[in-house]
C-alpha cells in the first residue's frame, strides 16, 4: 500500500479575515498597544490627515496582522497585505506600491527577510512618496520618478 502524503487544505484567506475583530473595541489583549493606536488613528481622523507608518513586532500570535486590518478598518481605508520574502525584485514592490490609493494600509507581513536591495527603495516611498525606478542598462539606463500617494 502506498502511503502518500496529504497536504492541508489552504486556508481561505476571506474566510480568516471574516474571524478577524474588525475594530479596536473587540480587540481582545495587548491593551497599552491598542490604546496607542487608537489615540494615533483618532488623531489622523481629527487632521483629516494619512495615519504615520507604523512597525509592528513580536511573536506569532500576538495580533499583528489584525491590528494591521482594524487600522485600515478605523481609518476608513484598504488595506494592500504582501509578505517580505514574494517581494524578490524592486518592480514587484514598485507593483505593490503604485497599486496604493491615498490613505491605504501597506502591510508587509515578514518584512524583516525583505532583501537589502528592496529595502532601498521601499524608503523612499515611505519618507517622501516616491519611486525612483531605473529604466534600462548602461549608457541608455535613465531614472524614471514615481510619485506615490500618501500610505500607512
Amino acid at each position: 500500500m502506498n502511503a502518500t502524503k496529504m497536504k492541508p487544505p489552504e486556508p481561505d484567506a476571506a474566510f480568516e479575515n471574516s474571524l478577524r475583530p474588525p475594530m479596536f473595541s473587540e480587540f481582545t489583549g495587548q491593551v497599552k498597544v491598542r490604546e496607542r493606536l487608537e489615540l494615533m488613528v483618532e488623531a489622523a481622523k481629527q487632521r483629516g490627515d494619512v495615519l504615520e507608518h507604523i512597525l509592528l513586532s513580536g511573536p506569532s500570535g500576538l495580533g499583528k496582522t489584525t491590528l494591521a486590518y482594524i487600522i485600515a478598518h478605523e481609518m476608513g481605508v484598504n488595506i494592500k497585505n504582501t509578505s517580505g520574502p514574494v517581494i524578490e525584485k524592486a518592480g514587484e514592490l514598485a507593483g505593490v506600491l503604485t497599486s496604493l490609493e491615498k490613505g491605504d494600509v501597506l502591510f508587509i507581513d515578514e518584512i524583516h527577510r525583505l532583501q537589502p536591495a528592496i529595502e532601498e527603495y521601499l524608503y523612499p516611498a515611505m519618507e517622501d512618496y516616491r519611486l525612483d525606478i531605473i529604466i534600462d542598462q548602461g549608457p541608455q539606463a535613465r531614472s524614471l520618478r514615481l510619485n506615490l500617494p500618501k500610505f500607512t
